[in-house]
């Protein structure tokens, strides 16, 4: 045998065929269609439900009007409130490090994972001991409309917070460090130099507090009620409609709900902070 000829045909190297990723996106593709499917066709079928004069019709309504004021007016103070609370609260989590941060930041989650149900209940049993019972001689609550606010910000605060968090950590502190070189005092440093920073993160925490806090139904329900004129939102306005067989008023909301929904995504993906949206639990 002639070395110079190499070995033979049989004894070559198999190289391995490159397999064809066609098939892997096309499956991912396939699942991923399916779901934004049942969510157009979910939107589409509302559409086709009612009219304009529907609509209208709904807007005529002074229940449907007054839920209107009060879910705008809730939710506004809401957004406040959260904000006033997950800003010192995401900044301690981002720069903060203590005994009992991953049990703090563990408690923080709970109104996130909790059955909104029962945040409901947790807040009527807490107004009838004796704490809830001293407020409730001072500013009346259950069943008043702060229930409604407090309802909504335990869990839009939760929200806020996670945002928050994930601001606070993709700013970087070398600019906060050099001010305090500078003789800024930690107070100082984080107004003039972190806040402005978490501008836009901010934006994304109150508008997903905001549009938070217009769905919520199931704490508000149990903790507020849903009395006509009193202590009705649109997702109570939506439940009560349905109970009297009202289905194109409760379309007619939910649509508006529903364009609510689209303005607070508009708004949260030009304005947002794509980083801290996906920090966001």
């Amino acid at each position: 045998m002639n070395p110079a000829s190499g070995p033979g045909p049989q004894h070559e190297a198999q190289v391995p065929r490159e397999r064809s990723d066609v098939p892997f996106f096309l499956s991912l593709g396939l699942i991923s269609a399916l779901y934004v499917a049942l969510i157009l066709a979910m939107l589409v079928a509302d559409a086709s439900f009612t009219t304009p004069k529907h609509l209208l019709s709904a807007l005529d309504s002074p229940y449907i009007r007054y839920s209107i004021q009060l879910s705008l007016l809730s939710c506004t103070m809401t957004t406040i409130l959260s904000l006033w609370v997950s800003i010192p609260i995401g900044y301690l989590l981002a720069r903060g490090d203590f005994r009992g941060k991953h049990l703090v930041d563990a408690i923080l989650d709970i109104p996130i994972v909790l059955p909104p149900l029962v945040i409901g209940l947790s807040l009527l049993i807490l107004f009838q001991t004796g704490l809830g019972r001293a407020v409730e001689r001072v500013i009346p609550v259950t069943y008043e409309i702060p229930s409604i606010i407090l309802a909504q910000f335990m869990v839009a605060c939760a929200f806020a917070v996670r945002t928050l968090r994930a601001t606070f950590e993709s700013i970087n502190p070398r600019a906060e460090q050099v001010a305090l070189v500078l003789g800024c005092s930690r107070a100082q440093a984080f107004w003039l130099v972190v806040l402005p920073e978490a501008k836009r993160g901010v934006l994304t925490a109150g508008t997903l507090a905001w549009a938070r806090s217009l769905g919520e139904f199931g704490p508000i329900l149990v903790f507020s009620g849903a009395t006509r004129m009193k202590t009705e939102v649109l997702p109570t306005t939506v439940f009560l409609e349905l109970s009297v067989g009202n289905i194109e008023a409760a379309v007619a909301v939910s649509l508006l709900m529903v364009a609510a929904a689209v303005a607070v995504l508009v708004i949260v993906r030009v304005f947002g902070s794509e980083d801290t949206l996906r920090g966001v639990v």
